[in-house]
């Protein structure tokens, strides 16, 4: 009997370190990588998966046709059974009929598919390790701005050296930001909790915070079982 195979998840390997910048592009110190989250070698197959998982689950599904008994009208049969030459019709709203049903039409479906959650953190993991290994993942200290100006935001993605589309990371406390940000057209604002690997490839860059770099979850510790204290056995009277 020939013994289990088992497959070990490759090791990732070493994550580049990032310049932390502040909102005018100065410099505010250097920032390394989590390894385990920006330095997977991507694997085509999985990224493919998960983002046709993806974009499929957006569909809306709700196109439908009507079928032969959907149609209004044609309860009475257009003519008598025999003698007319023709051939048998019990109904004008039949398939083959102008005006008629659809025979096997599209009806309202779901086109979501079960994907585990391990594999879509897989994919994002080598969607941003993708992106890091290019170079084109930049940290913001923090997004200090007092008021939402599309002028501010324009100069403080100048300051950072980020063009083309960019996506940006913001957390629930960014409002100002996010307001900021809305209006240009090359950029996209998510949660950090809405994160995911197609948004991630379909722009060129993408800036975080340092409160929102996403890093490895820390290993969960099994909590030690207190012992419960037995209920104390009650001697019964002696009848």
């Amino acid at each position: 009997m020939t013994e289990k195979q088992t497959f070990a998840r490759p090791a990732p390997t070493s994550a580049p370190s990032v310049d932390v910048h502040q909102v005018d592009g100065s410099s505010a110190g250097t920032i390394q990588l989590d390894p385990v989250t920006f330095g997977v070698t991507p694997n085509p197959a999985l990224l493919h998966q998960v983002i046709t998982a993806q974009l499929a689950a957006a569909r809306s599904g709700t196109q439908s046709t009507l079928t032969r008994s959907e149609v209004r009208g044609g309860g009475a049969k257009p003519w008598r059974q025999k003698g007319t030459g023709n051939a048998r019709a019990g109904s004008s709203r039949s398939p083959i009929w102008r005006g008629g049903g659809v025979a096997l039409g599209p009806k309202p479906r779901s086109y979501a598919q079960k994907t585990p959650k391990k594999m879509v953190r897989q994919a994002l993991r080598a969607a941003l390790s993708d992106r890091a290994a290019e170079g084109k993942v930049a940290v913001v200290d923090s997004w200090s701005f007092e008021t939402p100006r599309t002028k501010d935001a324009m100069t403080a993605l100048t300051s950072l050296g980020v063009t083309g589309k960019v996506l940006l990371v913001l957390g629930r406390d960014d409002e100002v930001a996010y307001k900021a940000f809305r209006n240009l057209p090359e950029v996209q604002a998510l949660l950090v909790d809405e994160l995911n690997a197609y948004d991630v490839l379909c722009n060129e860059w993408i800036v975080f915070t340092k409160a929102t770099l996403p890093n490895s979850e820390t290993p969960k510790t099994e909590a030690t079982k207190a012992e419960v204290p037995k209920p104390e056995e009650t001697e019964g009277d002696a009848s």
